[in-house]
């Protein structure tokens, strides 16, 4: 009978430890969900800090922020945690082609109902083909190459790519350290598409790249503009945020947009699958969206702007800024990475070759 009595009140027991235990995991979730925090996790300074402090007194939610260097770094990084460390990511579009692929797709779908200033897309930015129905992103802004040299060294009238192979070009060009924009120029030099798959073309791309490692002094992804700026060569190939700090060193340096068309990158907002804040983070991108704002951030990291609402509180020396105001007939005719697949393999040994030369 005491036995009975005793497996009775252990039974008990362990039934009240159970509910609470779940009372206390549900009291958590409840408190987690109302934490006046938000996590972001994208490059540094791209969300300026002007802008950060505004949201926070705006809010009374505190931004937490978290920095990647690379689309690659930030998808192992979500791929580590399921999707559940960060509220919102700022990402480029062929990742989130990449991730839409994945048999556990790390994003979850947006509510734009919780988000109004969604309207202030421009529609020229939306239902690309990574993201069809922008079922998960939402554009932020738009990056692009392009090439500026001095005129006072570069005795050539550059208008694009194939320039860049001319042979008085010697020794005397910087290029961003990234294998797709630079295989997409030259592919575009030779009539493709920047995301060419067939392994002819793409052989041809690799002989082609051959033929102008003379001409390239230096590889910088982060500041080829120095290199230009302090007169270690004549011209770069380079985003168009340096390209516009080349031109404000010297106001002399010319920007050409290439005659075989430029490449796009959209950045765009994500919620990961299990944000732990997501009603913060629907908050922070409605008020990114916002058209003064949109153009405080975009003025400040000197991107494309792609909200129609920012336009009239941009500056004229912004709307003068060839490198990060690009009129709509170059971005319209620009072409966008998308995810090649396996050819990535073959791109990476292109790439490999060509620095190794």
């Amino acid at each position: 009978m005491k036995n009975k009595l005793m497996r009775s009140l252990s039974v008990c027991a362990a039934m009240v430890f159970l509910i609470l235990s779940f009372a206390a995991c549900g009291s958590q979730k409840s408190t987690q969900s109302s934490d006046k925090v938000v996590n972001i996790f994208t490059w540094a300074n791209y969300v300026p800090d002007s802008v950060v402090k505004q949201f926070e007194k705006q809010t009374g939610i505190k931004v937490n922020y978290s920095n990647f260097s690379t689309n690659e770094e930030m998808l192992a990084k979500l791929q580590a945690t399921k999707g559940s460390q960060y509220d919102v990511v700022i990402c480029s579009d062929y990742i989130i082609e990449v991730m839409s692929k994945q048999k556990e797709i790390l994003m979850q779908p947006i509510d734009k109902k919780n988000i109004p200033n969604y309207k202030n897309v421009d529609p020229q930015f939306l239902a690309q083909d990574y993201d069809k129905q922008n079922k998960y992103s939402i554009p932020y802004t738009l990056g692009t190459q392009m090439i500026v040299y001095n005129p006072e060294k570069v005795k050539i009238d550059i208008k694009g790519y194939k320039d860049l192979w001319n042979p008085q070009l010697k020794d005397s060009i910087v290029l961003v350290d990234d294998p797709r924009i630079v295989i997409g120029m030259t592919l575009k030099k030779l009539g493709y598409s920047m995301n060419e798959t067939d392994s002819k073309k793409l052989n041809q791309a690799s002989e082609e790249l051959k033929k102008l490692k003379p001409n390239v002094k230096v590889f910088d992804a982060d500041t080829p503009h120095n290199s230009l700026i302090n007169g270690d060569v004549s011209v770069g190939y380079m985003y168009g945020s340096q390209a516009s700090a080349a031109v404000k060193a010297n106001p002399k340096f010319k920007i050409v947009y290439p005659e075989e068309g430029m490449n796009s990158e959209e950045d765009n907002f994500i919620i990961p699958v299990k944000a732990p804040h997501k009603e913060n983070a629907e908050k922070f991108i409605n008020f990114m969206l916002n058209g003064k704002i949109s153009n405080e951030a975009t003025t400040s990291n000197e991107y494309v702007n792609t909200n129609k609402a920012a336009k009239q509180y941009m500056s004229k020396e912004y709307l003068n800024n060839k490198a990060v105001y690009i009129p709509d007939a170059e971005l319209k005719r620009a072409e966008r990475f998308k995810d090649v697949g396996s050819a990535t393999k073959t791109y990476d040994r292109i790439w490999s070759e060509f620095k190794q030369q």
